[in-house]
């Protein structure tokens, strides 16, 4: 049953079966309860338990069959990610580099200072 929580009935289905389906209660695979089952289980019309499906859908969570159902859609094969280049040294390397060209700032800095006040004693 959907609670009086301020959150609209067609999130509170969509947590309970998004729930469900990464718990694996709902395997992939597995048909959805009906509209009408789902309906009556939440205590709502068709409209909220169909809204609540077309989260899920969008979600890509589930997938529907025309005449068939709403059916657990299998998780994605998880393909290999390209190698990506090193970012963390590149940005490091720039780091020293910065770092070099301040050092050498503030040493030309200081020679120009001694050099400016030594005149003027």
């Amino acid at each position: 049953m959907v609670e009086k929580t301020g959150q609209p009935a067609y999130l509170q289905i969509v947590d309970e079966l998004r729930g469900q389906i990464r718990t694996g209660s709902l395997a992939p695979g597995m048909a959805l309860p009906s509209i009408a089952q789902l309906g009556e289980r939440f205590d709502v019309s068709a409209s909220v338990v169909k809204a609540a499906i077309s989260v899920l859908r969008t979600e890509g969570l589930v997938i529907g069959q025309q005449g068939k159902g709403v059916f657990v859609r299998q998780p994605p094969a998880e393909t290999p990610r390209p190698e990506a280049p090193d970012v963390n040294a590149e940005i490091l390397d720039q780091l020293a580099q910065t770092r070099q060209s301040v050092k050498e700032l503030g040493d030309r800095l200081a020679a120009l200072e001694a050099a400016v006040f030594a005149k003027q004693k």
